[in-house]
């Protein structure tokens, strides 16, 4: 394999992901600082210019008082007007930039120096707080980039250690991660013991621990042991890649309030700028005595109160930090408008195996037919599952205790919700539940066995049966409760699973419905029912699944919540919500989350509707001037801004998490 060497960036998709991350600090807070300057000697100015009327004798020439004024104006509101005169070039005029500027350029012409630089520096001191307010907000998202590993320490087939770029290293090979190091790519440990620090990827605090056999993922940081590990993904396909992609993809998709606030801003600042044009022109032309100037002073107070600065920022501000604050308990919500339908779920259908249910299986019991072994058995089910990548199937591998050969096996066709047909030694061999069988017309089939059961026949005939177990997770029946606890009306379990097995599992998490034996299509058709069920309670309906076989579901759902830990690609990728680290609990947190997220934009929608229209009416009726308005708008800012920012305040999580295997095993 060719060496890459450990900085090199390679040419992979996922390396502008990770170029925007590396230069943030350069492309924000360089211009943030810029700015703070550039306000700070508007600001002295501004406060120099006042000296001839308190302090004469240190400024006798009141023209340098006016002089100074106008110098502060174009360093406070330069850019500002400008980016409002390139606006209005290109016919758009539905920006605050535009109401600010027509405000202070009208007090410039009436005469009102102070006033116009005033408009400009708390305007522009406001717009730089609130930048720095969404850099915050984003920063700890952006910092998940400084998680990539920089290099991954290579075994190569002399036993030689290299050290190479992770993106170079296929799946297969096998590195070794020492202790303190960062976990270049997702394997399995074949040797050594550590425990290993998810926090960056799944919010997990408390570290894990690892020993041969288990799985770990790129991004982590092991603790104080050696661990040698087989890559099972290449790098760009990585959990921690998934991550980075899922991330980038949460930017774009705004919620419907946020969409509201666009289309009510095309329709706002003209009808603002209306208004102020007739409250400068038509009082004077109907109220005998009524002067020009008295009211063109009020319209600029109106156009002041009007900017809609804390809604604008608030907003978005607010879903950026539901967003963040999820993804810090290691929830990944793919845009805020799946964090705004989550407060609205009143429906959950459920996948079992690998979702309520771990997903790791053995098999307890062997039951062959008559004049087959028990080994016989095993090995033909073996063989047949050799390519199959099922939880079922790798638990059929283990329990075989004989050496398989791939080979053997010149045909292979997956059936999706039945199981596999396989060629193996030049026989026809089935494996799967009891309704394949039927299908292809296997006679002498026994009735339903108890429990999980894999039906195998061997050339058109009936060989045997293997009884599989399954445990539920320890989190399953919280979890469900929780949800209830939230307003959740109905839990629904669907499977593909025979009907006892559902059943089982639905008794022991607290699900009302259980529907087994459905194919991956039957559960879509069931699914309709149910949107029709939550939208006729006013709510949404959510999925939770992990396999391949569930993205169909997961996509048809109002929110699809995919297990991310274990989940298959196509799952992740069909999934509005992902939980990384695969504790149903977290379920129930997103939800909280986006309740609390909701609540604060709509406090910041009232603050801010409501304080700006008794300003409006003040400032129309000659009761405030634009001192007030000013300190009004940006007051109200900030405060939206202060308080959209405790969206990204960890919501507590009710319940304790289950320890799994936190602690090593004692010798």
């Amino acid at each position: 394999m060719k060496n890459s060497g450990c900085s090199c960036g390679g040419d992979s998709n996922f390396q502008p992901l990770l170029a925007g991350a590396a230069h943030i600090e350069e492309t924000v807070r360089s211009p943030l600082k810029a700015r703070g300057v550039l306000l700070a000697a508007a600001g002295a100015l501004f406060l120099l210019a006042f000296l001839p009327h308190f302090l004469p004798q240190f400024l006798p020439v009141p023209f340098l008082s006016e002089g100074l004024f106008i110098l502060a104006y174009i360093l406070a509101g330069g850019r500002t007007v400008y980016d409002a005169l390139g606006s209005l070039g290109r016919g758009f005029l539905l920006h605050e930039n535009f109401l600010m500027s027509l405000a202070s350029l009208g007090a410039l012409a009436i005469g009102e120096l102070p006033e116009a630089v005033a408009i400009m520096l708390l305007f522009n001191l406001g717009e730089l707080l609130e930048t720095d307010a969404v850099h915050r907000s984003r920063r700890h998202i952006a910092a998940l980039m400084e998680t990539k590993p920089d290099y991954a320490n290579l075994v190569t087939a002399e036993g030689i250690e290299e050290k190479v770029n992770p993106e170079a290293v296929p799946p297969g090979e096998k590195i070794i991660i020492r202790p303190g190091e960062k976990i270049a790519l997702d394997g399995e440990v074949i040797s050594g013991g550590s425990f290993v620090n998810n926090a960056a990827l799944t919010g997990e605090a408390v570290p894990l621990w690892v020993e041969a056999g288990d799985p770990v993922l790129a991004g982590a940081v092991n603790g104080s042991g050696l661990l040698q590990v087989r890559v099972s993904r290449p790098f760009g396909e990585s959990s921690l890649a998934r991550i980075y992609r899922l991330v980038q993809e949460s930017a774009g998709r705004k919620a419907p309030t946020e969409r509201f606030m666009t289309t009510f801003a095309r329709y706002y600042t003209p009808a603002v700028v209306a208004g102020a044009l007739l409250l400068a022109t038509i009082p004077p032309l109907v109220i005998p005595g009524a002067a020009f100037r008295t009211w063109l002073y009020r319209a600029l107070v109106f156009l002041v109160i009007s900017c809609p600065c804390a809604l604008v920022i608030s907003i978005p501000l607010g879903y950026l930090g539901g967003i963040g604050s999820a993804s810090k308990q290691g929830i990944l919500v793919k845009g805020s408008n799946f964090l705004e339908a989550l407060r609205q779920v009143k429906v959950v259908a459920f996948d079992k195996t690998g979702t309520l249910t771990e997903g790791v299986f053995r098999v307890d019991q062997v039951i062959p037919a008559p004049g087959i072994s028990r080994s016989e058995l095993l090995a033909w089910a073996a063989h047949a599952e050799a390519y199959s990548n099922h939880p079922i199937a790798r638990s059929i591998r283990e329990a075989y205790s004989g050496a398989l050969f791939r080979e053997e096996v010149t045909a292979y066709e997956e059936m999706g919700g039945f199981g596999v047909r396989a060629t193996v030694r030049g026989k026809t061999v089935l494996v799967g539940s009891l309704r394949l069988l039927q299908r292809e017309g296997i006679r002498e089939l026994p009735d339903t066995l108890p429990g999980e059961a894999v039906y195998i026949a061997l050339e058109d005939r009936y060989a045997g049966a293997l009884l599989i177990s399954d445990r539920i997770r320890p989190d399953a029946a919280a979890a469900v409760q929780q949800l209830k606890s939230l307003g959740v009306l109905r839990m629904v379990l669907l499977t593909g699973d025979h009907d006892a097995a559902a059943e089982e599992v639905a008794r022991k998490a607290g699900v009302d419905l259980a529907y087994g034996s459905l194919l991956p299509e039957e559960k879509v058709s069931y699914l309709e029912a149910l949107l029709d069920e939550a939208a006729s309670a006013g709510g949404k309906l959510a999925y939770v699944g992990d396999g391949v076989n569930d993205a169909p579901a997961l996509s048809r759902a109002d929110i699809g919540i995919a297990m991310g830990g274990a989940g298959s690609d196509a799952a992740i990728e069909a999934a509005d919500v992902v939980i990384m680290d695969d504790q149903l609990l977290k379920i129930a947190t997103a939800v909280r989350i986006a309740i609390f997220t909701r609540r604060i934009v709509r406090q910041n929608i009232i603050l801010a509707l409501g304080v700006k229209g008794l300003f409006l009416v003040a400032g129309a009726l000659g009761a405030a001037s634009i001192w007030g308005a000013l300190f009004a708008d940006v007051g109200v800012a900030l405060l939206a801004i202060a308080n959209a920012t405790r969206a990204l305040w960890p919501v507590k999580q009710e319940g304790e998490l289950p320890i799994g295997n936190y602690l090593p095993v004692e010798d």
